[in-house]
């Protein structure tokens, strides 16, 4: 099975220039709490709804900043047509529970998550993920 097999497909992408307000606004709406971000074709980064409350919120951030200066920059991808065993060492060894699916072009094509996971796999392998990524 591959990457692409349980990825989300329908995957929002914020622009460097979005509003913290605008992104979160999304956010609300879709009921998720990660983004990758893109200019152009290329990711730059990620913004979670973390990333908003504790690096940009907390710090005093206007609502209308743009998402750029609060983006996670070292964004962990992963490729659609990796075998789910890659993913799962990229979580566990990462300890991230998202990560955005890049096509052989780069392109962002989907984000896999733990819980898309641990729908597809087995549950021992799953567990062992959330375990490993859970370690503080």
């Amino acid at each position: 099975m591959k990457v692409r097999d349980v990825m989300t497909r329908d995957v929002h992408i914020a622009r460097p220039g979005d509003t913290l307000r605008e992104v979160a606004e999304r956010m609300a709406r879709g009921d998720f709490g990660f983004i990758p971000v893109a200019e152009g074709d290329r990711l730059i980064g990620t913004i979670t709804d973390r990333d908003i409350v504790v690096r940009a919120v907390a710090a005093g951030a206007s609502p209308d900043s743009p998402v750029i200066e609060y983006i996670s920059r070292d964004a962990q991808t992963v490729r659609d047509d990796a075998d789910l065993k890659t993913v799962l060492d990229l979580m566990s060894g990462r300890q991230i529970r998202r990560a955005p699916v890049v096509d052989k072009h780069e392109r962002v094509v989907g984000v896999v998550s733990l819980g898309d996971l641990s729908t597809r796999v087995k549950e021992k392998y799953a567990g062992e993920t959330l375990e490993s990524i859970s370690r503080a």
